[in-house]
């Protein structure tokens, strides 16, 4: 059974390096939760480095960005590591061919901005689905309908077994009050239809060897046992850090709030069963980061 605790000073001291998801953790994309900035600001005060893990489909800066829109101070985190920038560097790298069909909203397009982490990157162009070599997926077009929708456009590319490389894993997301569809839905549908899809967020290792980087760049390297990973998406913040032997914190409040029962902390009875059900076995749980 995961422990539940009272706040994460509580179970801090051990870890020298924080992986923090942002929606549902540190915003809920309309305003930063108060009290988990002072929570992240009280570890980074003891030495402690944070670094926001995100399934954003975009690069760090633009993510940077747009949480200080929403109220996230600078001294709250120490870098970003994105699973845009884990997809941006495959896609450079030429894993789904140079000319790309293009699926997501207006303000996903700077995935397509320049990356240094990749030497001598393919060089990439927007086509159509017709002249496509492969799919590049920050989202739906539309975020609020069923990704059942894009059947039409999937089956064609599936007859072309063209690869769909999916920047963000999330399969949900809920702004505010409003649950929208993210790219981790398309791609599911995709490779239930026998098409084939590329994950580079989270649970899958290669973002989270972007975020070591992230440390390493800060001068650190905290070995894993010395890092907590704290999230509330059950199979991609949890099961990630459990495929990488991370501790980890479970936000209940968020994704899981019904499920759980949270208030103030999860109901300890639907906690247990909504563990059980995902199959996910976090070393912590908590109603919210505080």
């Amino acid at each position: 059974m995961s422990q539940i605790v009272r706040s994460l000073s509580d179970i801090a001291a051990p870890y020298d390096a924080l992986f923090v998801d942002l929606w549902g953790c540190v915003h809920n994309g309309v305003r930063a939760y108060d009290d988990a900035i002072t929570a992240l600001q009280a570890f980074r005060a003891t030495g402690g480095k944070v670094v926001l893990l995100t399934n954003a489909p975009r690069p760090r800066d633009s993510v940077a960005r747009q949480i200080a829109k929403l109220g996230v101070p600078e001294d709250a985190w120490d870098t970003i590591a994105t699973s845009g920038d884990s997809a941006r560097a495959a896609m450079f790298r030429g894993a789904v061919g140079q000319k790309v069909w293009f699926m997501g909203e207006a303000h996903d397009e700077s995935f397509f901005s320049p990356l240094h982490l990749v030497a001598d990157p393919v060089e990439i162009t927007r086509v159509d689905l017709e002249d496509a070599e492969g799919i590049v997926c920050c989202g739906p077009f539309d975020p609020h309908a069923d990704p059942s929708t894009l059947r039409p456009q999937l089956l064609y590319a599936k007859q072309k077994r063209l690869k769909l490389l999916c920047a963000n894993p999330d399969i949900v997301v809920d702004r505010g009050e409003t649950r929208e569809w993210c790219a981790g839905a398309v791609a599911r549908l995709y490779t239930e239809m026998g098409g084939e899809s590329l994950y580079f967020g989270k649970p899958h290792p290669p973002i989270y060897d972007l975020a070591r980087n992230r440390l390493a760049e800060l001068g650190v390297a905290p070995s894993d046992a010395n890092i907590l990973a704290i999230g509330d998406g059950p199979q991609t913040d949890i099961a990630g850090a459990i495929g990488e032997d991370i501790d980890s914190l479970f936000i209940t409040g968020g994704l899981a709030a019904a499920d759980t029962r949270t208030e103030a902390q999860p109901d300890p009875d639907a906690l247990a069963a909504y563990l059980a059900k995902e199959g996910i076995s976090p070393t912590y749980s908590i109603g919210f980061l505080r």
